[in-house]
């Protein structure tokens, strides 16, 4: 299996910062993982070093591959406007993404799991397509038979509001009410050092 699966804090590490979420492991231990890793010779990163370092950053931070990444990456240049924000604008629509962004599962893997599972619905239809885009105006919601699934029912009891959705934690629906603005997403990303490393 290719998706990555293996501890997550490790991760986060190597990053320097947090991208799968809350983690107190990493608030513990926020410098690079190995036997070297509070070295202060460690080597600077070159420009490719750090556009790379960016790249995988994003990819683990939304759970993609990259065949997938670099098919989104085409069709964000394919859409009007800047490629960097169109890209992360792509990835903010995915239905997993928005099924986490709404609070029904606690962490994008989680989300991901939920969907592939069948337990969300997307316009009245099961789907279970963790990739599909979804659109201004579609309705996301749990399906009746999971919605006492204790990892949800925990999840929703602290969900984030974002803006361009609504969400009824009774009903546990959701609407994509708009794509957002590239100020409005909130992950800490440098989406010009993506399209500058695909530039070359």
């Amino acid at each position: 299996m290719a998706r990555y699966i293996g501890p997550s804090t490790k991760i986060a590490r190597k990053f320097g910062e947090p991208i799968f979420g809350a983690d107190k492991d990493f608030e513990k231990r926020n410098y690079p993982p190995g036997q070297h890793g509070l070295a202060s010779k460690r080597k600077k990163s070159k420009e490719y070093g750090t556009q790379l370092k960016e790249k995988q950053k994003v990819k683990y931070m939304y759970g993609v591959l990259e065949r997938q990444f670099h098919n989104t990456y085409n069709k964000a240049c394919r859409l009007s406007g800047q490629k960097g924000e169109n890209l992360i604008l792509l990835l903010e629509s995915r239905l997993d993404n928005v099924v986490y962004r709404l609070g029904i599962a606690p962490t994008r893997a989680a989300a991901r799991q939920l969907v592939s599972h069948r337990h969300i619905t997307l316009n009245g239809n099961v789907c279970n397509i963790p990739s599909a885009q979804v659109k201004p105006g579609d309705v996301i919601a749990v399906r009746e038979r999971s919605k006492s699934l204790e990892v949800i029912q925990a999840s929703v009891a602290s969900t984030t509001k974002y803006s361009w959705l609504d969400f009824d934690a009774k009903e546990l629906t959701g609407k994509f009410l708009n794509v957002p603005v590239r100020a409005e997403v909130p992950e800490n990303i440098n989406e010009q050092l993506i399209v500058d490393l695909y530039s070359k």
